[in-house]
């Protein structure tokens, strides 16, 4: 693991850290290198940094003393590819690891997981419970959930065989399928917009990065991680959260991921801060960034190390 700086300006810090396996994954960072608290955001499948835009906007301008580091999971956005054989979650936990010992090696850290990302969180957790409470103090879980994925909401599609024969489909025919991935976005997108964004109107600006944001990503990544979706379970790694100030925050027209997880990922955590936000659907970052800047603000508070929070939340 070893961490390279490309560019470097007073908003925007741009790196590249090598994981174990010797992928580069790239990285954002902002706010000073020498914060007492660093937030690390975590994007969901399919995503890219470019989902935690407003959220991140909203923090910086919220928490000035803060660093808030942003990276995109390997096969997706600027990282490079891998074997689509690393494309499960137990490996995103090991990237999260060489992420965090390469921008924080020491100070606390927050961890803030969308979708996926939060899947990342809990098998980080579960790979290294002691560090929680001591280098990590504290988490948020968002629009996530730690089992039962094919359990409930369009989640069960996982469990049609379509799914498999999609996936054996990518590994014969990569190029062919992107292709029909491409047109397929633009069939399903009334779909694909009720299941990410609820039963709230979005901006046109919001819609064009998420639709961009879908269609980039490579076929291979979108297909590989599916496995690894429908055998997810981290509730065990729930307990361990007790430690720590944690925040579980859902939009309540989710249909990934729907609130049932949440509520039962904060029953799990004692003490945990649950968020439900009316209306919003499993996109929330983008819908509602405000409300989801708002939430984590309160968890770094709890966790401790920030200090000079402006008295406005700018989204």
């Amino acid at each position: 693991m070893s961490i390279t700086s490309t560019i470097a300006t007073s908003a925007e810090r741009r790196a590249t850290v090598s994981t174990a396996d010797g992928v580069e994954l790239a990285v954002r960072e902002y706010g000073p290198r020498d914060a007492d608290l660093t937030v690390v955001l975590l994007h969901g499948h399919c995503l890219r940094t470019a989902s935690w835009t407003y959220v991140r906007h909203a923090l910086v301008r919220q928490y000035p003393g803060a660093r808030i580091v942003c990276y995109d999971h390997r096969g997706h956005g600027d990282s490079a590819a891998a074997s689509r054989r690393t494309y499960h979650l137990e490996q995103l936990g090991n990237d999260l690891r060489d992420v965090i010992d390469a921008v924080a090696p020491t100070g606390p850290v927050v961890l803030v997981g969308h979708s996926m990302g939060g899947m990342t969180v809990l098998s980080y957790v579960s790979q290294n419970p002691h560090e929680i409470g001591t280098r990590i103090t504290g988490v948020a879980l968002i629009a996530t959930a730690a089992s039962g994925i094919a359990d409930a909401g369009f989640g069960r599609l996982l469990r049609n065989p379509a799914v498999s024969a999609f996936q054996a489909a990518v590994r014969r025919a990569p190029g062919l399928m992107h292709h029909a991935k491409l047109v397929a976005c633009k069939v399903f997108a009334p779909i694909i917009h009720t299941a990410e964004f609820g039963n709230r109107r979005v901006s046109s600006r919001v819609l064009a990065l998420a639709n961009a944001m879908h269609n980039e990503t490579p076929i291979v990544t979108m297909a590989s991680f599916l496995s690894a979706f429908m055998v997810f379970d981290q509730t065990d790694a729930l307990a361990v959260l007790s430690k720590v100030p944690t925040l579980v925050l859902c939009g309540s027209a989710d249909l990934m991921t729907p609130p049932s997880h949440s509520v039962a990922m904060a029953a799990a955590v004692e003490y945990s801060d649950f968020v439900l936000v009316d209306g919003a659907g499993h996109s929330v970052i983008l819908e509602q960034p405000k409300k989801v800047a708002e939430a984590i603000g309160r968890l770094m508070t709890r966790a401790g190390g920030v200090a000079g929070a402006r008295l406005a939340l700018v989204a």
